[in-house]
C-alpha cells in the first residue's frame, strides 16, 4: 500500500511541476499572472464528466457545501493542489521512523 500511495505522491508532484512551468510560461508570455484553476484542469481531464460534479454535490450534501466552499476550492491553481497533495501522499507513504531510545547495536 505504500508503494501506491508513493507512486501516486510522486506521479502528482512531477505534474504539479509540470503545470507550475506551462503556468509560468504562460504567465511571463502575458505579462501578467496566470494560472490553470482546478475546475479547467479537471475539466479538461474528464470531459463532461467534471460538469457533472454539481448536480451531485448539490443533490447529496448540503447546498452550502457547492456555492462557498467548493466554488472556492475550484479556483485555486492546479499546480499548487497537486503539489499538496502530493507532498501528502508522499509523507503518508514513507516509511515508518523508528523510536527514540532503541539500541540498535548489540
Amino acid at each position: 500500500m505504500r508503494f501506491l500511495l508513493r507512486l501516486l505522491g510522486y506521479l502528482l508532484v512531477a505534474a504539479g511541476f509540470v503545470s507550475l512551468v506551462i503556468d509560468g510560461a504562460r504567465s511571463i508570455a502575458n505579462s501578467s499572472l496566470r494560472y490553470t484553476p482546478v475546475d479547467l484542469a479537471v475539466t479538461t481531464l474528464s470531459g463532461a464528466r467534471g460538469e457533472a460534479l454539481r448536480p451531485v454535490v448539490e443533490r447529496h450534501l448540503p447546498g452550502w457545501v457547492w456555492d462557498p466552499v467548493l466554488t472556492t476550492l475550484l479556483l485555486v491553481p492546479a499546480s499548487l493542489v497537486a503539489l499538496l497533495l502530493g507532498f501528502l501522499l508522499l509523507r503518508l507513504g514513507a516509511p515508518p521512523e523508528p523510536g527514540i531510545g532503541i539500541v540498535t547495536r548489540r
